[in-house]
């Protein structure tokens, strides 16, 4: 057994594939400790009664996602990020290959054609919103089937839903 700045080698599990690891796990709304585990109940982002459905904890690692009340809110300042940087790169796409000129509409069709866009993406912005909200304080952990998830210390039950 071999320690390296104060962990076993023993414990950690070298032998993930790499596609586990990914952080683009994150972008399927997968758990972030584990990336394997669905952070929704329903896959589909579309089905609008069910959208923002999320499990309590990670089916397969036991991560509670409720981290404490009102915590998802946060998630709001992550969708702003991912809406400008769509917005920026349809612009780009737009200019390269179609082009702007002040002698036409064409700055009003990338405006349509982009809030359309936006709006028909709306619901999975939110929810990779939310995975990469909880990635920011829930890091991913290589040996989480031996480790616990820490427990959620500031949940208060009875103002969950006050919103």
């Amino acid at each position: 057994m071999v320690t390296i700045q104060g962990s076993q080698l023993s414990d950690m599990n070298f032998t993930e594939p790499a596609e586990k690891r990914s952080p683009l796990k994150l972008l399927a709304c997968k758990c972030p400790r584990c990336r394997e585990g669905d952070m929704f109940e329903d896959k589909n982002p579309w089905h609008l009664k069910n959208t923002m459905k999320m499990y309590p904890q990670c089916p397969i690692c036991k991560q509670p996602f409720d981290i404490e009340v009102g915590f998802y809110f946060g998630s709001s300042y992550v969708s702003y990020a991912f809406t400008v940087a769509l917005s920026v790169a349809t612009f780009i796409a737009w200019w390269v290959i179609i082009g702007f000129s002040i002698n036409d509409n064409r700055i009003f069709y990338w405006l349509t054609f982009n809030a359309l866009l936006l709006i028909a993406m709306q619901p999975y912005l939110m929810r990779v919103a939310r995975t990469g909200w909880l990635a920011f304080l829930v890091k991913y952990d290589r040996n989480w089937k031996n480790n616990q998830p820490k427990p959620v210390e500031r949940n208060n039950r009875d103002q969950q839903n006050n919103w």
